[in-house]
């Protein structure tokens, strides 16, 4: 396969569906899935863009927000992860891909859908971070039910603290700590824009996502701190074959897409590099949608 900077279609750049069945237990293990996700393992190369910043991303072992873990350290940003205790092997393997890129790892398991682990891992990545310059909030529940009598209260409770008030809860915790210049970056979706029915929970907090970046970033940038949220469309990450799916339709997932195929988290890094760094600096506010061609308009 070409290097990422080669000149390519990008229509056959990664795998393309029917992928072989492979349902997991949520929240899964990356290395199960087949084809195995790109998150820039090799594929990355950093610029220099972040040197010297400090960085939390919730998520951080799996998915869009190994991606992000991956570049940032590349660019020169010391990195804590969040994750769940039971995602500690995959969260192991970032914690290397981090160190090995010269700067600083720190690992910080918790479940984000309690107040209080949202108020201490943000302390705890202050304290061993020595600051706190880019917020990335990105871990989510993704959990596909058939009708709505399936979506239990509890499943909408656990859906909606994890994506909605823990977004919430650590922005309230990490804004004392931003300093002008900061950066805090959320992870919305293309459920936002067209939700799908198996995922009514799910679609509900990636609008809700939407809303509070837009009204966090009025407010923040009176402190110098850039907000913004990036919609992903069909992404190859973990969430999907651990019950973010139905098993089917993990077999033909992004085929629908305009490349025929599912985008890989690699794919998104750039994004989250840039609205992390100095080079967006007129950018608040805003949603990026990567969506495959779908648009979130």
């Amino acid at each position: 396969m070409p290097d990422r900077f080669t000149m390519q279609d990008p229509r056959y750049q990664y795998p393309a569906p029917p992928f072989p069945a492979q349902p997991q237990s949520p929240p899964g293990i990356v290395g199960k899935m087949e084809p195995a996700p790109d998150h820039g393992e090799e594929s990355y190369a950093g610029f220099g863009r972040l040197l010297g910043r400090k960085a939390l991303i919730t998520g951080g072992d799996s998915g869009i927000g190994r991606a992000a873990a991956i570049a940032y350290a590349r660019e020169g940003a010391d990195v804590a992860i969040n994750f769940l205790p039971e995602e500690i092997e995959d969260a192991n393997e970032v914690i290397g891909y981090i160190e090995k890129a010269g700067t600083k790892a720190v690992a910080l398991p918790g479940d984000i859908s309690n107040e209080q682990t949202c108020q201490s891992i943000v302390a705890d990545a202050v304290e061993q971070l020595g600051g706190l310059d880019i917020l990335v909030i990105n871990a989510a529940r993704q959990q596909a039910r058939e009708s709505v009598e399936e979506v239990t209260s509890a499943d909408f409770d656990k859906t909606l603290k994890t994506n909605l008030y823990a977004l919430h809860w650590l922005a309230r915790a990490a804004t004392p700590h931003l300093p002008p210049g900061a950066a805090v970056i959320t992870t919305t979706s293309i459920q936002a824009y067209e939700p799908s029915a198996h995922l009514l929970d799910y679609a509900t907090t990636k609008a809700g996502i939407a809303a509070y970046t837009k009204a966090l970033a009025e407010q923040l940038i009176e402190k110098g701190i850039r907000v913004n949220a990036v919609a992903p469309g069909p992404f190859w990450t973990v969430l999907q074959p651990s019950g973010g799916q139905f098993p089917e339709k993990v077999k033909t997932f992004g085929q629908d897409s305009a490349f025929g195929r599912p985008g890989q988290p690699v794919e998104l890094a750039p994004i989250y590099v840039l609205l992390a760094s100095q080079e967006a600096s007129f950018i608040t506010g805003e949603v990026f949608g990567v969506t495959g061609g779908k648009g979130i308009a």
